[in-house]
Formats: structure tokens, sequence, C-alpha cells
């Protein structure tokens, strides 16, 4: 069983996993990672909308991810997807307008 301490977006708590350690805080960095590229995009966004848009684009990763897995099982070759920070900036701006219309 793992424990994380979690410091991120002016939260400050503990989980319990039953992950290790190690696994825990190489998600922990890649959410960090994803979130530094978030922000980027606009310092002032609150960190409510951070993590959203963090969680969003983690799930855009893994619905891509799993689309190359059945694309190679079914013996289609994948589609080529980037996912440098660029392209991350790029989609997230595009969901942040998005939002802001609705609101």
């Amino acid at each position: 069983m793992g424990k994380l301490k979690i410091q991120l977006l002016g939260a400050d708590f503990a989980i319990n996993s039953p992950e290790n350690d190690e696994y825990l805080e190489k998600l922990l960095r890649h959410y960090i990672n994803v979130t530094e590229d978030v922000k980027k995009i606009d310092r002032r966004m609150p960190s409510l909308h951070v993590a959203i848009l963090s969680g969003i684009e983690m799930c855009n990763e893994l619905y891509k991810e799993k689309e190359k897995r059945i694309a190679l099982e079914s013996g289609r070759a994948p589609q080529n997807i980037p996912q440098d920070s660029s392209e991350i900036e790029k989609r997230t701006q595009g969901m942040i307008e998005t939002i802001s219309k609705v609101l």
C-alpha cells in the first residue's frame, strides 16, 4: 500500500492507495507536468479550472492510447498523435474558449 502527500494548486492532502509509492509519485509528477502546461496558457486561470482542464487533458491522453491499442490489436495502423506541450496548449486554449462562451 502506498501513501502520497499532495501539495498542488492550493490543495494540501494525503492519500492511501493499493499502488506503491514510486508509482504514485510518477502519477503525481505527470499530473504536475500537465498542470504546468495548462497554466502556461493563462497564468491567471483559477486553480479549479486548471485542475479540470488538466483532468480532461489526461483523459484525452488515456483515450488516445486506448484507441492506439485497439487499432494495433485489430491490425490497423494507429494514427500519429502528437503529445508535445504546444499541442496541449492549443487544445486547452480551445477548451477554455468553449467554457468561456458557456459561462
